[in-house]
């Protein structure tokens, strides 16, 4: 039986030994899973103030895009007048100039064509002096035409008219490319922030895959932990019942010999022999007495 006890013991040790590896091993993956998780918590949060910075950026650009809309909306109502005024003037100055085909623009440009050609080619005096004398005229006949122009009242009104709704018209034009501006601005911005928020997104998932990855081995090295604690437990209940069995057949063993020692000592009671103070108590205790 004592081979029998060593055995158990040093399976019992193995067993033990297990558990405790089992049981570090466990601990380390656990520790390994709670870094993953605080990790993918970190880059969750993070997560969450981008979109929210996007969203913030994404709303403030769309009042951006209101307002472009709401200029564009006053441009085009003033372009829109523009042309009407134009149109309007336009028809005054053929009301007061003789001949309304040719306009100032016209004789303008027939004045410089005919100035380019005296500069350009080679001319007879003849022909030079028709050429200044008809540029003459046109210049002539442009001054009568400004100065018909400029003496009315209704044509100098709405051609004042007319300068304040292009002045008009650009503001708007500048309000709307500097409101467009900043809305791409903004939006250039917002969509920074949910790429990074993609990016910081992929890195916390990888993180949620670490930690299920941890969390999964530490599972199986505590289930090994706990199948050697059991072995453990076995073995030491195994061990107690044999050890409780060796000390039973021990005590039997040793009440047997001191029964047979006391009936040696009646026997010799029995006959007469004298016994000493130890042989009568060890009679009593026997019962024999």
């Amino acid at each position: 039986m004592t081979e029998l006890l060593e055995e158990l013991e040093e399976k019992k040790d193995k067993a033990n030994y297990r558990a405790e590896k089992y049981k570090r091993l466990r601990n380390g993956k656990n520790d390994d899973a709670n870094k993953w998780v605080e990790k993918r918590d970190r880059l969750n949060a993070e997560v969450r103030e981008l979109i929210e910075k996007g969203n913030e950026l994404k709303e403030e650009r769309n009042g951006f895009n209101e307002k472009v809309q709401e200029y564009k909306e006053k441009r085009n109502e003033m372009n829109k007048k523009v042309n009407e005024l134009s149109k309007k003037l336009e028809r005054e100055k053929n009301k007061v100039l003789p001949d309304g085909n040719r306009t100032i623009k016209k004789i303008e440009k027939e004045i410089e064509e005919l100035e380019f050609k005296q500069m350009t080619n080679v001319l007879s005096s003849e022909k030079e002096k028709e050429l200044v004398d008809k540029i003459s005229d046109l210049k002539q006949e442009l001054d009568k035409r400004r100065k018909l122009i400029e003496e009315n009242e209704l044509i100098c009104e709405l051609s004042s008219e007319l300068e304040e709704a292009k002045e008009e018209a650009e503001k708007y034009h500048d309000k709307v490319s500097e409101l467009a501006e900043g809305a791409q601005e903004l939006h250039d911005k917002m969509l920074e922030n949910y790429q990074k928020a993609d990016e910081v997104r992929t890195r916390a998932d990888e993180a949620q895959e670490n930690f299920l990855k941890a969390k999964k081995k530490a599972d199986e090295y505590h289930e090994k932990h706990i199948e050697a604690v059991n072995e453990v437990q076995d073995y030491s209940k195994i061990i107690s019942g044999l050890k409780n069995k060796q000390r039973k057949a021990k005590r039997k063993k040793e009440e047997s010999k001191a029964q047979k020692e006391a009936k040696d000592l009646y026997d010799k009671f029995k006959k007469g022999e004298k016994l000493g103070t130890e042989d009568i108590m060890t009679l009593q205790k026997a019962g024999l007495l």
